[in-house]
């Protein structure tokens, strides 16, 4: 069985094509610059070289067809048809509380994911225009979404909902619902594998950090509490985006710096977190080499990031009244030592304890805890893609 694995942003699509019969990659690609001048397709089959395909995409169908063509092509491709491609599988940001797994995309589940679209305004529109185009180009082939928040449905209310009058749940279901939850479950999961434990065993908390980031505790092989809300906002302070702050510095910044909501919530989501505070980037790889150079400034902002991810880890530890281990993962929890440690010296009362010399590791999946500590450290590259096609499988069959 051949999954084709869709993540469809406003103006990119991130593929790629998985037999699942040993889960190999055949092929992956990203179409960029979607209805913008400039549009092309970066394709990289199974042991070959990476092909840019440059051509117009005015639209996500448009950049679907590139993708199939590459997909098909007699020198790179890596198929003879579309009836190869078994299923399709999607990334849907936002399933609110309609999903609590992964679904067939009938009319029905599409006309509910549309009504999400208010909670995830810039990712699930996006997603839908992917499905769409997708739906028309192969009307014959599954679709199925695989929903971010899906993984955490299983929160219980004390961890979901706000302190704001209940008839704003009732009548607009305003609570936490998390993100990145198919990186979490896969991940949770992988740990218990690597620790040879069944994960109804375990207490993990799971540290997703990119540019986007956030924190889950699993217990027992379910999401019972995780950083980010009802959007992606809330949170650790991640690469453009502020996390947690007082919500009266809202009203406070429109007061002081007339501004608008609109203005405000830009400023939170694409002008705060590393990029506010450093004043120099929001890739951690720029504030680490200002923080080499003696940049104070660069180097608090790694202080701020690392204190707050330690902290929601240790609430973790108390929601859970307990922890086996925390694993990093994603852009700078696989391939940043010096983060890891850091965070890692803060948790040293709740029995972490780092091996320096295994922690010297990028990407790769890795115990670096010393031998003997209680609670266990450990790197765990994510899968997002593969999650999807085995959540995917699972559904056609």
């Amino acid at each position: 069985m051949n999954i084709l694995v869709i993540n469809c942003g406003s103006s990119s699509l991130k593929y790629q094509l998985i037999n699942m019969k040993n889960e190999e990659v055949l092929a992956k690609g990203l179409a960029e610059r979607i209805g913008i001048y400039g549009s092309r397709l970066k394709h990289t089959p199974k042991d070959g070289d990476s092909v840019i395909v440059e051509g117009a995409m005015p639209s996500h169908k448009d950049a679907v067809k590139y993708v199939l063509d590459a997909l098909m092509n007699k020198e790179y491709g890596v198929i003879s048809s579309t009836d190869e491609i078994n299923a399709v599988g999607h990334r849907v940001v936002h399933g609110g509380e309609e999903f609590n797994k992964s679904t067939l995309l009938t009319d029905d589940v599409l006309e509910a994911v549309e009504k999400c679209s208010d909670l995830a305004p810039l990712h699930n529109p996006a997603n839908l225009i992917g499905i769409n185009a997708c739906k028309e180009l192969m009307p014959e082939t599954p679709m199925v979404g695989v929903f971010d928040t899906a993984f955490h449905q299983t929160m219980p209310e004390k961890a979901f909902l706000y302190g704001i009058p209940y008839e704003y749940y009732e009548k607009h279901k305003i609570r936490r619902y998390g993100f990145h939850g198919t990186s979490h479950s896969f991940v949770s999961k992988r740990t218990a594998e690597i620790l040879g434990k069944d994960i109804e065993d375990l207490k993990i908390v799971v540290c997703h950090l990119g540019n986007g980031a956030s924190i889950c505790a699993v217990d027992g092989g379910k999401s019972v509490d995780t950083s980010m809300g009802l959007t992606p906002l809330e949170g650790l302070i991640m690469g453009t985006r502020s996390g947690d702050i007082d919500p009266a510095i809202i009203e406070f910044l429109y007061k002081k710096e007339k501004l608008n909501l609109e203005e405000i919530m830009n400023i939170l989501n694409k002008k705060s977190g590393a990029l506010g505070i450093s004043q120099v980037s929001s890739d951690f790889r720029d504030i680490e080499e200002e923080m080499d150079k003696g940049n104070k400034q660069a180097k608090t902002t790694m202080d701020v990031y690392a204190y707050r991810v330690a902290k929601y880890v240790g609430s973790y530890a108390a929601a859970m009244n307990g922890i086996d281990a925390i694993v990093f993962t994603a852009g700078l929890g696989e391939n940043n030592k010096d983060v890891r440690k850091e965070i890692c010296d803060y948790l040293e009362f709740l029995g972490v304890d780092v091996d320096d010399e295994k922690n010297n590791c990028r990407g790769i999946e890795k115990d670096f805890s010393k031998d003997g500590a209680k609670v266990r450290s450990l790197v765990v590259p994510t899968n997002e893609e593969l999650m999807i096609a085995q959540e995917t499988k699972e559904i056609v069959q």
